[in-house]
C-alpha cells in the first residue's frame, strides 16, 4: 500500500488522469472540491456517477461507471462507502487503471489487496487534494476556500 511520502509523491506525479467515482455536482461536497483542485493543478478529471451520467460536472462529461469511460485513466479515486469499493476495484483493474485511491474514511482491505495483486498502486484513507497540497506546496487550497466564510470583518459604512 502506498503510504510513505516518496510513493505518494510518485503516485500523484505520475497518475494525472483521474476518474473520480462518486463525484458530486454539488459545490459544497468534498468530491467537488477535490475535482476542482485537481483540474486547477493540471490533472484531467473524469466524473463517474450514475446520478449525473450524460451531464457535465465542472465542464467534464460524466459517465455512470468506469466501464463507460472512453479514454484510459491512471487513477481511480473513490468517494463511496467502504462496502462499495470492491466492485469498483475490479472495474479499475479491468479498465487498466494504475492506481486505486480510497478517500478519507474509505478503507477496504480486500479491494486494496485485489489491486495490489494486479500490480496497481493502492492508497487508503487519504485525500488526494490534501496529499497533493502537503507534498507539492498547495496548502493554501487544503481547506475549504470558497470565499463564503471569512475571518475578515465586513466593512460597515
Amino acid at each position: 500500500m502506498a503510504d510513505d511520502i516518496s510513493t505518494l509523491r510518485r503516485v500523484l506525479h505520475q497518475h494525472r488522469r483521474v476518474a473520480i467515482v462518486g463525484l458530486s455536482a454539488e459545490w459544497h461536497r468534498p468530491s467537488f472540491f477535490v475535482a476542482k483542485y485537481l483540474l486547477q493543478h493540471g490533472y484531467q478529471v473524469f466524473p463517474v456517477n450514475p446520478r449525473y451520467a450524460g451531464s457535465e460536472i465542472l465542464g467534464q462529461p460524466c459517465v455512470a461507471s468506469l466501464d463507460d469511460l472512453r479514454e484510459p485513466v491512471d487513477m481511480v479515486d473513490v468517494f463511496r462507502r467502504t462496502e462499495d469499493v470492491l466492485p469498483i476495484a475490479r472495474q479499475a483493474v479491468a479498465i487498466g487503471a494504475r492506481c486505486l485511491w480510497q478517500q478519507i474514511g474509505v478503507v477496504n482491505h480486500e479491494a486494496a489487496q485485489l489491486v495490489e495483486q494486479a500490480g496497481l498502486d493502492s492508497v487508503m484513507d487519504r485525500c488526494v487534494k490534501i496529499e497533493h497540497a502537503r507534498l507539492f506546496g498547495g496548502l493554501n487550497w487544503a481547506g475549504v476556500n470558497t470565499g463564503v466564510i471569512s475571518a475578515k470583518r465586513p466593512v460597515v459604512s
